[in-house]
């Protein structure tokens, strides 16, 4: 079965190969990579600021995500309202105003003069919003009788959650939760905007230097795949692992 599979991604990937092949064949583009290679100083500090940024961020968004989900499960009702007025505040707007707004307004309130720190706060702000409607749905999957359970035995509340309801919840919304940490990592380029140097930012200043557009967008293409490829299998491997359990 796994050589089969392997022989399928194989083939996949052989015929995506050949026509992306084939389509820049028809441009009868002339390739220049000196002029790229000369500023890959720059483009590999840019991936590194990205990996920073990006982890950074991911665990932001995962403790801010499960606290949205929980508050959205509180028996507070004002509690409750601000998590759930957050969260639809947040993924009611585009990303690129919410950097835009928070930076020029937000962190300059609070004289937040670090770029990179200001990026990672708004990023996991935006982020978390989704991560909790994804844990929401995994918490809101478990049946009721595992709750009646848990009190039964002389659980409290916080102990329910940390002992039976959230690793249930978990191991089910694992892959979106897989799905949305690689959107955060694509979404980090639009910290352009604000003018911190990251991977896509050093990209196009490396493009403008060289004049070389395909040489330093398609390294780029790779190098983002290189972060999200590595968490879906990630992910992968930790639901079979836990499926297994």
């Amino acid at each position: 079965m796994k050589i089969r599979t392997l022989l399928l991604g194989f083939l996949v990937m052989l015929v995506l190969g050949l026509a992306c092949w084939q389509v820049l064949a028809s441009l009868c583009y002339h390739w220049n990579w000196a002029g790229i290679l000369e500023q890959r100083g720059m483009l590999m500090r840019g991936w590194g600021l990205t990996i920073l940024i990006s982890l950074g961020a991911l665990i932001g968004t995962v403790l801010f995500g499960l606290l949205l989900a929980i508050g959205q499960e509180a028996k507070e009702p004002v509690l409750r309202s601000v998590c759930r007025g957050y969260v639809e505040l947040i993924r009611g707007t585009p990303l690129l105003t919410q950097l835009l707004l928070g930076y020029y307004v937000i962190a300059a309130a609070f004289h937040i003069d670090n770029k990179i720190l200001a990026g990672i706060i708004l990023l996991t702000s935006f982020e978390a919003a989704y991560m909790a409607e994804i844990l929401r749905g995994g918490v809101a999957s478990i049946e009721r009788a595992q709750w009646d359970a848990a009190r039964a035995l002389g659980f409290n509340r916080k102990q329910t959650w940390r002992f039976v309801i959230l690793p249930q919840a978990l191991r089910r919304v694992l892959p979106g939760m897989a799905g949305q940490c690689a959107s955060l990592v694509k979404d980090s380029s639009l910290l352009s905007v604000l003018g911190v140097a990251e991977f896509a930012k050093q990209t196009d200043v490396a493009v403008s230097t060289a004049s070389s557009p395909l040489e330093g967008y398609i390294p780029m293409a790779i190098g983002y795949l290189a972060l999200t490829l590595p968490l879906s299998w990630l992910a992968r491997r930790l639901e079979m692992k836990w499926r297994a359990l």
